[in-house]
């Protein structure tokens, strides 16, 4: 097991950090935690994908563009680069080469999807890096080429390099919908669908617990690997669809159907019913271990917090705004009916 490092004293003055894109989601969220804890924090990326952030100095470049890559750095010394948007090894290997001289640490954001089948510690095997490597990303090779970018980060980095695997990220922000379903659909109240056994384990962070502790990493100067998931223990997936209602203060009722039946009715795991992948095919997948990142700090906020705050952002987006995970109303309807018929059919003498 890789070793964590801490120097002589944890309190480190006006730390100094770079954060490879830092406008969506998680480099959103590491912005607002690192700017609470005093860091000085610097942007760079494109200005495309979200609002420039006029909080922080902003380095305009493409992370792909080696020459902008090595303006950035000569702008250090960086105390920590924060790269939350590495997807291919051989982009990561510009960007790490281009910083190995001028940074302390390199934090790599990666991915519990780079586990090989096996085990989720630390210590377990990961899938091997594509080869030869695509020009793309692609979902079916997302977790082979997370793995791959860790390689590298910790080729160029060695002791230097942060690994942070990360589970589903939650909260406000999130344009997956894959969490922010959940407390949508419960609270537009009625029967919901809800996934195989009520007791099923989930796991999942919430984007601003994730963001304030990798601060800490990164003010810690720490090193290793570390999965990054949440709560403190796996939740019962029924206690997740309470705390929606109860937020919600919906009147929902929950109808739980077999994992058998949702295969037989094509229900696309994770996409069309989000936290959900058939215990046969799952194993371990929603039980990840944490202990090494609690150990350094991670801690969780209370479940209907993150609820509350994720359904009072979805709120503000338009009223007909393209659910990209979820079931639409009339695929849930229908197979609630099929499910109610499958249901009567097998209780008759």
């Amino acid at each position: 097991m890789s070793k964590i490092l801490y120097p002589a004293s944890a309190t480190i003055v006006a730390m100094k950090v770079l954060v490879l894109g830092g406008t969506v989601f998680l480099g959103r969220a590491f912005t607002d935690a690192a700017l609470a804890s005093g860091l000085e924090v610097v942007h760079f990326n494109r200005g495309q994908s979200a609002p420039i952030d006029t909080r922080v100095r902003r380095i305009a470049g493409d992370r792909n563009d080696e020459a902008a890559l090595r303006k950035a750095a000569r702008e250090g010394p960086w105390d920590a680069v924060i790269d939350t948007s590495g997807y291919l090894p051989q982009l990561l290997r510009k960007s790490a080469a281009a910083m190995r001289d001028s940074t302390d640490r390199y934090l790599f954001v990666s991915s519990i999807s780079a586990y090989a089948d096996g085990g989720f510690d630390e210590t377990s095997p990961l899938q091997p890096a594509p080869d030869p490597l695509p020009d793309t990303m692609t979902p079916d090779k997302y977790g082979a080429l997370k793995a791959g970018c860790e390689a590298v980060a910790r080729e160029v980095f060695a002791d230097r390099a942060i690994v942070v695997r990360p589970g589903l990220i939650v909260g406000p922000w999130d344009a997956t919908d894959r969490f922010t379903w959940w407390p949508h659909r419960v609270a537009s109240g009625g029967t919901v669908a809800a996934p195989g056994r009520p007791s099923r384990t989930v796991q999942f962070i919430d984007v601003r617990d994730l963001a304030r502790w990798m601060a800490g990493l990164a003010t810690k100067r720490a090193s290793g690997t570390f999965n990054a998931v949440g709560p403190q223990r796996p939740i019962a997936m029924s206690a997740l669809l309470d705390a929606c209602r109860d937020v919600a203060r919906s009147d929902a009722r929950f109808e739980w159907i077999d994992e058998a039946f949702l295969a037989e009715s094509a229900i696309l795991p994770w996409k069309e019913m989000p936290l959900w992948i058939p215990e046969s095919h799952a194993a371990g997948f929603m039980n990840v271990p944490i202990a090494r990142a609690t150990a350094t700090g991670l801690a969780f906020r209370e479940l209907r917090a993150t609820v509350a705050d994720t359904l009072d952002w979805s709120r503000t987006r338009d009223a007909d705004h393209a659910w990209k995970a979820g079931l639409p109303v009339e695929r849930e309807a229908a197979l609630l009916r099929d499910w109610s018929a499958r249901t009567r059919a097998a209780a008759r003498p």
